[in-house]
């Protein structure tokens, strides 16, 4: 099974995906409420740890956080601590099922499952109604002015990344048996 990571101090999103390309698992990590930096990966060590009592990952697929400004984006500050964020969930899944993970920006998982978002276009909305149209089991909640629920887009981007991470998990089987 491949796992797959959205990585954010706010809001993970995590998927599992079976070898079939079948998603057995879509949620999100609710870090919100949690200001320390060390209590919110705890949070996410204790939920990767109920999915390694449940299935054997095999693979391990993360987003690969920013690494430009772009105008209206991130601070350094943000995007130091998202780095840093990253790499302690890097380390507790690696600790937790034995497996490098591997990386993959959100323009190559959306690229790798044919996701087009327009110049200009915010891409979480593109990437929500994408993961809806293509796949019935994709569960979405909405707020009280139906609008989706925050977590919904991290859930989404998670699955981006777990089909992508799939398509390079089937790619190196192939490279491997020629």
């Amino acid at each position: 099974m491949i796992l797959a990571l959205d990585v954010s101090t706010s809001i993970t999103g995590v998927s599992v995906i079976d070898t079939n390309g079948d998603v057995v698992l879509c949620s999100a990590i609710d870090l919100r409420k949690h200001k320390d930096f060390f209590v919110k990966a705890e949070k996410v060590k204790e939920y990767l740890t109920t999915i390694q009592g449940e299935v054997k990952i095999t693979e391990v697929f993360i987003e690969q956080p920013f690494m430009f400004f772009n105008s209206g984006g991130s601070s350094a500050k943000t995007m130091a601590a998202l780095q840093r964020f990253n790499g302690v969930v890097s380390w507790i899944t690696y600790t937790l099922f034995g497996v490098q993970p591997q990386y993959l920006t959100a323009g190559e998982a959306r690229r790798a499952v044919g996701i087009k978002v327009p110049r200009g276009t915010k891409a979480k909305p593109v990437v929500l109604q994408f993961v809806l149209d293509n796949d019935p089991t994709f569960e979405i909640q909405y707020t009280t002015r139906g609008n989706p629920r925050p977590e919904s887009y991290d859930k989404a981007d998670s699955w981006v990344i777990a089909k992508a991470g799939w398509s390079v998990w089937k790619k190196s089987l192939s490279s491997a048996e020629h």
